[in-house]
């Protein structure tokens, strides 16, 4: 009997619940089958082991977000606009996620570095990998707003970096705190991270 073609998918979307839910360490091959429904020979067929699986997961998971952030930044409106729309639905995410399963899981890129960065290589350069992909496209939006004059930061890369990084930072204390009211520091801190003029400070979505 052939495996069905969904099976890997129906891997892929139970690993990653349970990654987001419990992390990845805690995790054994038997539990994310029978969260599946598919058998465990199954698993081998598609993947060599669970960090070969944890890959995958941060493949998809990956492809899903960096649609949404090119869908925000690369959009409609004034640059400093789409950056903050970037942090809005990114905290609008958190809450939903929070109001679905009563706590916030954080970043799975974030909560992964902190559990594996040390512990498997393939899995610290992959999310080396998706993290330098998310300081380029914020990177962009920062050079086009200097462009027009409404930041006066110099190092666009270097700015880009510390954005990514403090949205991580405040992503994990939302999850610390099971709080997305952190989140809402995102916009004031960026604003100084940028050194934007005082006439775009206002700027709306």
């Amino acid at each position: 009997m052939g495996r069905t073609s969904d099976a890997r998918e129906k891997i892929l979307t139970a690993a990653q619940s349970l990654i987001e839910l419990r992390g990845y360490s805690a995790l054994g091959v038997a539990e994310i089958c029978k969260t599946a429904g598919v058998p465990k020979g199954s698993f081998y067929y598609f993947f060599e082991s669970k960090e070969s699986l944890a890959l995958a997961v941060l493949d998809e998971h990956w492809e899903s977000q960096r649609s949404d952030w090119a869908r925000v930044l690369r959009g409609e409106g004034e640059p400093l606009s789409r950056l903050r729309r970037l942090f809005e639905e990114t905290e609008a995410g958190l809450r939903a996620g929070q109001q679905s399963c009563g706590t916030v899981s954080g970043c799975m890129f974030g909560n992964l570095t902190l559990e594996l960065s040390n512990q498997t290589e393939p899995i610290r350069e992959r999310l080396q990998q998706i993290f330098g992909a998310q300081v380029e496209m914020v990177e962009k939006v920062i050079a086009e707003a200097r462009e027009r004059g409404e930041v006066t930061v110099g190092d666009t890369h270097e700015a880009a970096r510390s954005i990514v990084a403090q949205l991580e930072g405040q992503v994990l204390f939302a999850k610390l705190y099971n709080n997305t009211q952190h989140l809402q520091a995102l916009w004031e801190n960026c604003l100084s991270l940028l050194s934007v003029r005082p006439d775009k400070a206002a700027v709306g979505p």
